[in-house]
């Protein structure tokens, strides 16, 4: 089945959308709608309710696309009629949520590992002889990390996943991502500090692959 729970950005919790419900569900997306706007109070006390507005190109007024957390979702299953094919949504959407949720503890946990290693890079930045283009250096070598570790640099990655122009890249990324890109980043504090220039760290990184080239192409 198809990607039914979504965790962007990670610093968020995992959510799913009134279209992909009805859909899988194999009803209109306004009887979705319509029932989490008839019910609405009951919604929010579950969090906040949120919503994107759509744009039809050439079809009238724009619609909503409620984003719904796990228990505003499991809500919204109770007053659907529970076909078969209902029957079978409800099971992988709570297994979705569920896989979901481990993704963002792994998430968070990796990203507390990388503080630390971040932390190393940028020191040994700072360490290197003062130039005048110096303050350059530490995107020139995040964006290096970023790139042998994903194949895409930051700006990249945000564009393909649909990120602000200036939001952090790391918040749009898989903890397998997040994990790649801090192994390189350690890999480059350590060659910084041991005399290597940025074409030899380049060099060096280009012959390491962390992820698999699947991994490097999800987005």
């Amino acid at each position: 089945m198809n990607t039914l729970v979504y965790l962007s950005p990670n610093t968020k919790e995992p959510f799913t959308t009134s279209e992909v419900i009805a859909e899988c569900a194999g009803i209109q997306h306004h009887t979705v709608t319509r029932l989490i706007q008839q019910h609405e109070e009951d919604f929010k006390a579950f969090g906040i309710l949120r919503f994107e507005i759509e744009e039809i190109r050439g079809r009238g007024q724009p619609k909503k696309n409620y984003h719904l957390n796990e228990q505003q979702a499991t809500l919204l299953m109770t007053y659907l009629r529970n076909t078969p094919v209902v029957r079978e949504f409800k099971k992988e959407l709570v297994r979705q949520f569920y896989a979901m949720r481990e993704e963002l503890r792994s998430v968070k946990s990796v990203k507390a590992e990388r503080r630390a290693i971040r932390t190393e890079m940028t020191d040994a930045i700072k360490a290197l002889p003062d130039s005048p283009h110096k303050r350059f250096k530490y995107s020139q070598y995040t964006d290096l990390a970023y790139r042998a570790a994903l194949g895409k640099s930051a700006r990249k990655l945000r564009q393909e996943r649909g990120a602000d122009k200036k939001a952090i890249a790391s918040d749009y990324m898989t903890a397998d991502e997040l994990a790649a890109v801090s192994s390189m980043e350690n890999r480059v504090s350590v060659l910084i500090e041991v005399g290597m220039d940025y074409r030899q760290i380049k060099e060096s990184l280009s012959r390491v692959q962390i992820l698999p080239k699947s991994g490097r192409d999800a987005s």
